[in-house]
């Protein structure tokens, strides 16, 4: 039940600069509180009236927890010195406090608003200071009118002081000049919390400035599902959907975007489709093919070349890397090396269990001998790393490799300023979308050679694009497809059934081996089964970790199968309760993953990890990933999610002992052969599938993924026929 509470702020326990978030000590009347929320530049002797309600902290004990805040005048002398005396106005110090308080009285607060040039009669107090005193004033003054001002149109107080932050004193002629700039400027705030504001502020839902906004968030949720750009009459139909106007306004909005620069329309001469694209998207995505274009086309090298002096001879190269590696390779490994060792570019790819990491380590052996530099990398960093063990040779991420720079925001690595390299071997490059792979082709130096490995039946990248695939059906790049599965991979019923699921085949399971099946219909049923899978039964009968070696997969996060709810589970039986932080979502020894590349941590999106130590007062935590630890501060916090379960487009370039699968027909707009034959292919050593019959075979069956708008094929088709 909301409650409403005021009092004076008597210690600052902790306080994010970033987002607001604070943890106060009130004083009510004699009776001290601790208060957490959202506070924009609290103060001691502040004010607060706060609206929120009582809850009791697992080690802190009761707090008060609010969502609405205001701050109001002190009702003392002594209240009015203490927040003076804070340190919050500069030039006015505990000593200039007492004197102002001992002049003026209750009055200081209204001189300072009214007759600053009163303060002029205190000693000390000369024109120099006086009008630093009053510009800091008048500053907090507007920090309290802003905050009322946004509040007042339905913005909570951590967007609040999320906006202030980024306009500071301007904020409310700009948000009242052009409140969608805020969609635009402001990361966390969409569209539609800007339409909000614009509603409420009394702008015309027919406005060209909301018609364009409707139409850049159209296309941005489009980029968001992964495509590239939209048709010009589905961009339109879609944002008509948002924005409920007409589409005459649309269209002319649309017209003017593009005038502005704010969207590329291209026209094809051979093509009916008008793509529409966010411009950085454009540049990626004709960039990819110009510049692969470039990397076919480059002559042959030459002895002047600092790179390939000799050419290497792949007959000779392959009866020696069998020799030297004591292998036998199969004809279509053969056919991966040579076509690798013999042109500029080659697509190698191939399910589990068909050699694709053999190839790789064959082709480091030959390149090392030939005294080629290579460089390896992959899309993530749980990729990278499962690529240096099986290699053995060390290998990056993406965007280490172009030593990406987030304060910049930009890749060093450039055309300009290229990798010293003869060979770069990307692995997992289903997992490259469209801009990331621009980037990297843009690094290549010239003359240098690309081999792309990958498994072309897998999900498509999270971001826009589906590289991979539109390179082997463009046809422009030489492609070997392994498809024998070998004699060690064959003993495991994780590889056969991976492959029989590929092919539109049901799973096989055995009542021994490291496949199951376990048949069950009721999603409340299959909750516990798979708690009991984790806790118990796997641990038991496997020796694994239940945290450390298990990993849940779902194909969605919410229902009760789902990665939110079974995190929520699985966290009560395999954690029990301890310190929490974060609106209590973690504890000591939580399983977590990291959301977002952080290249100043060196942790990246989809590293997972278990939580050492948390600070709820602080607000912060320490985790180990593999062989370090990590520190988290405040909102560093929010990158974190539990780990128990995670999506399976999450677990994409990763390995784990063993995975346990829900297959239920609530997921049934998920469930898609690629989707399942990800996620059995994550696991090593013991794949337990639990669900239905039915919604398995519909998964099996289904190869409608829904096709991604990308033009990269034609591009590249194009080219051939140039």
């Amino acid at each position: 039940m909301s409650e409403e509470i005021e009092g004076t702020v008597e210690k600052l326990f902790f306080v994010n600069e970033e987002n607001g978030y604070a943890v106060v000590r009130l004083d009510r009347d004699g009776e001290s509180v601790v208060a957490v929320g959202t506070i924009l530049s609290p103060a001691v002797g502040q004010r607060l009236r706060l609206k929120g309600a009582w809850t009791k902290h697992p080690r802190f004990g009761r707090q008060f927890r609010f969502d609405e805040c205001s701050v109001t005048a002190p009702i003392t002398v002594e209240g009015i010195e203490s927040y003076l005396s804070s340190g919050l106005i500069p030039g006015i110090g505990p000593r200039l406090a007492g004197s102002m308080v001992q002049t003026f009285g209750m009055q200081t607060l209204e001189v300072l608003d009214v007759h600053p040039e009163q303060l002029g009669r205190i000693p000390g107090i000369g024109a120099k200071r006086l009008d630093t005193i009053r510009k800091a004033w008048a500053e907090q003054r507007g920090t309290r009118e802003t905050m009322v001002f946004l509040q007042s149109y339905g913005v909570g107080l951590g967007l609040a002081a999320r906006i202030y932050k980024q306009y500071g004193a301007r904020t409310i002629r700009m948000v009242e000049e052009d409140p969608y700039r805020l969609a635009r400027e402001i990361p966390g705030i969409g569209f539609l919390i800007a339409d909000r504001i614009a509603v409420n502020l009394g702008l015309p839902r027919d406005s060209i400035s909301r018609a364009q906004a409707g139409i850049l968030h159209t296309l941005s949720e489009a980029n968001a599902q992964g495509h590239v750009y939209l048709p010009r009459l589905r961009l339109i139909q879609d944002a008509q959907k948002t924005l409920q106007i007409d589409r005459e306004i649309i269209g002319r909005a649309l017209d003017a975007l593009q005038q502005d620069g704010r969207l590329v329309i291209e026209t094809f001469p051979d093509s009916a489709t008008r793509p529409v694209y966010l411009p950085s998207f454009h540049r990626a995505e004709k960039g990819v093919a110009e510049l692969l274009r470039r990397l076919l086309e480059a002559r042959p090298a030459t002895p002047t070349d600092r790179t390939h002096t000799r050419r290497i001879d792949p007959d000779k190269a392959l009866e020696w890397v069998q020799r030297r590696m004591n292998i036998t390779l199969a004809p279509k490994q053969e056919d991966a090396l040579r076509t690798a060792l013999t042109h500029r570019a080659a697509i190698i790819t191939g399910g589990p269990g068909t050699g694709k990491t053999t190839i790789i380590r064959s082709l480091l052996a030959v390149l090392e001998k030939e005294g080629r530099a290579t460089i390896l990398a992959a899309p993530t960093g749980r990729a990278a790393k499962r690529l240096k063990e099986t290699s053995g040779h060390d290998a990056a991420t993406i965007h280490r490799l172009l030593e990406y720079s987030p304060g910049e925001r930009r890749f060093r690595r450039n055309r300009e300023y290229p990798l010293a390299c003869d060979t770069l071997i990307l692995d997992e490059t289903s997992m490259v979308d469209i801009r990331l792979m621009y980037r990297l082709l843009l690094s290549l130096p010239r003359g240098v050679s690309l081999i792309l490995v990958g498994d072309a039946d897998q999900l498509p990248s999270v971001g826009p694009g589906c590289v991979l695939k539109d390179l082997i059906l463009s046809g422009v790049i030489p492609v070997v497809e392994l498809t024998e599965v070998h004699r060690q991979a064959e003993a495991s019923r994780i590889v056969v059934n991976a492959h029989r699921i590929n092919i539109g085949l049901t799973p096989l399971s055995e009542p021994e081996g490291d496949f199951y099946f376990i048949e069950q219909e009721d999603p409340n049923r299959i909750s516990q089964i798979i708690v009991e899978l984790c806790r118990d039964r796997i641990p038991r009968r496997f020796n694994l970790d239940p945290v450390n070696d298990i990993q849940v997969l779902s194909p969605m996060r919410r229902g009760e199968v789902g990665v939110t709810n079974l995190n929520r589970l699985l966290q009560q039986t395999l954690n029990p309760p301890d310190p929490r932080i974060g609106e209590g979502i973690f504890k000591a020894s939580d399983k977590v993953m990291q959301t977002r590349n952080n290249y100043d941590k060196d942790v990246y999106n989809g590293d997972i990890g278990r939580v050492e130590r948390v600070d709820p007062g602080s607000r912060s935590a320490s985790v180990r990933f593999d062989d370090r630890r990590v520190r988290y501060e405040g909102h560093e916090v929010d990158e974190l999610v539990l780990a128990y379960a995670i999506s399976v487009h999450k677990s994409q370039g990763s390995e784990f002992p063993a995975v346990v699968v829900p297959v239920v027909t609530q997921h049934y707009m998920l469930l898609q052969r690629n989707l399942i034959y990800t996620a059995v292919s994550r696991g090593k050593k013991l794949v337990v599938l639990i669900g239905s019959t039915k919604a398995l075979r519909i998964a099996v069956g289904n190869t409608d993924t829904g096709d991604r708008f990308s033009m990269l094929k034609h591009r590249l088709s194009r080219l051939k026929m140039m």
